[in-house]
């Protein structure tokens, strides 16, 4: 059994993609390795052969599993505190291991089962002012062909409320100018059609013509943003740009920042809760009302600003 085999499952198992299964099946790992470094070997399933340490059958059992998760909840010795959220990623990325031990055989019990998912703290996600990422895109009013990219690419980000996974894959087929709307293909693949402002169609309409020729190298691509090498951009790549370019503007936020913007500053502009949803291509309407908790925040501190009587 190799790693491709745990990826195969992961990814067949929750729908999404290859990357998300990747940083699960690594968040497993570097748990269920940090638990077995001072176990002894444990004995396999019936039928496979005895387990050495480092083999997926010499996982720990449920004692040290249980006690490991106390202190990474607990943040004991050098291991920091974990958030919840993280805390729950990682249980369901070991719960994941686990059951996939057992369904090839390699482990008749699941010492996981133990590990209890804690309850998740409700945080209300950053959001930005309209003012704010109107200095953060005013800032990348460079000519030449990676400026002409980086502001359609981040034009496009705010006006669609896209991920930054759905930016970086976006090609061609996706992409319908003239009728100013693109074809997302989110999470768990997932597809929703979403439309783009004046102003990002613009900027689109002048990358495509100056700068995306200039990018192109000897290998075609289908992607509509690309990288120096002339390859699609990469979420890393759209993630050091951005990050150069807030701190340009002396903006302090995050690419998924401007999602989170875009939702808010919809449910502020009078949209529906619904509409947002989709838009956003959520599955549960659960997941878009926190942006209401939010907008009701703004308006909070909009009323200290500016109401006359205090």
């Amino acid at each position: 059994m190799g790693s491709s085999d745990v990826l195969a499952y992961l990814v067949a198992r929750q729908g999404g993609s290859a990357a998300t299964a990747s940083h699960q099946a690594n968040s497993a790992s570097h748990q269920v390795t940090s638990l077995t470094a001072s176990q002894p070997g444990r004995p396999a399933a019936p039928g496979r052969d005895a387990a050495t340490p480092g083999h997926p059958a010499a996982a720990p059992g449920r004692d040290a599993v249980a006690q490991g998760h106390g202190m990474a909840a607990q943040g004991h010795g050098t291991v920091a505190p974990l958030s919840r959220k993280t805390m729950a990623r990682v249980i369901s990325s070991v719960h994941a291991f686990f059951k996939f031990m057992r369904l090839e055989a390699f482990r008749v019990d699941d010492p996981s089962e133990l590990i209890e998912t804690p309850k998740q703290e409700r945080s209300l996600p950053s959001v930005l002012a309209p003012g704010e990422v109107d200095r953060f895109l005013s800032s990348l009013d460079g000519e030449d062909p990676r400026s002409l990219r980086d502001r359609a690419l981040f034009e496009l980000i705010y006006s669609c409320g896209l991920r930054i996974s759905e930016a970086a894959s976006l090609s061609f087929d996706q992409l319908y100018l003239d009728e100013r709307v693109i074809r997302v293909v989110g999470k768990r693949k997932k597809e929703r059609i979403v439309p783009f402002g004046a102003e990002a169609a613009s900027r689109l309409s002048v990358y495509l013509e100056k700068g995306r020729p200039s990018l192109v190298k000897g290998v075609r691509s289908d992607k509509v943003f690309l990288s120096q090498g002339g390859r699609g951009i990469s979420r890393k790549g759209i993630w050091k740009r951005f990050d150069s370019a807030r701190q340009a503007a002396g903006v302090d936020a995050k690419v998924h920042t401007f999602r989170h913007s875009f939702a808010t500053h919809l449910l502020a502009g009078g949209a529906d809760l619904r509409t947002v949803q989709e838009l956003l291509g959520h599955s549960d309407i659960s997941t878009t009302q926190i942006y209401t908790h939010i907008e009701s925040e703004a308006l909070g501190t909009y009323h200290d600003d500016y109401f006359p009587r205090k």
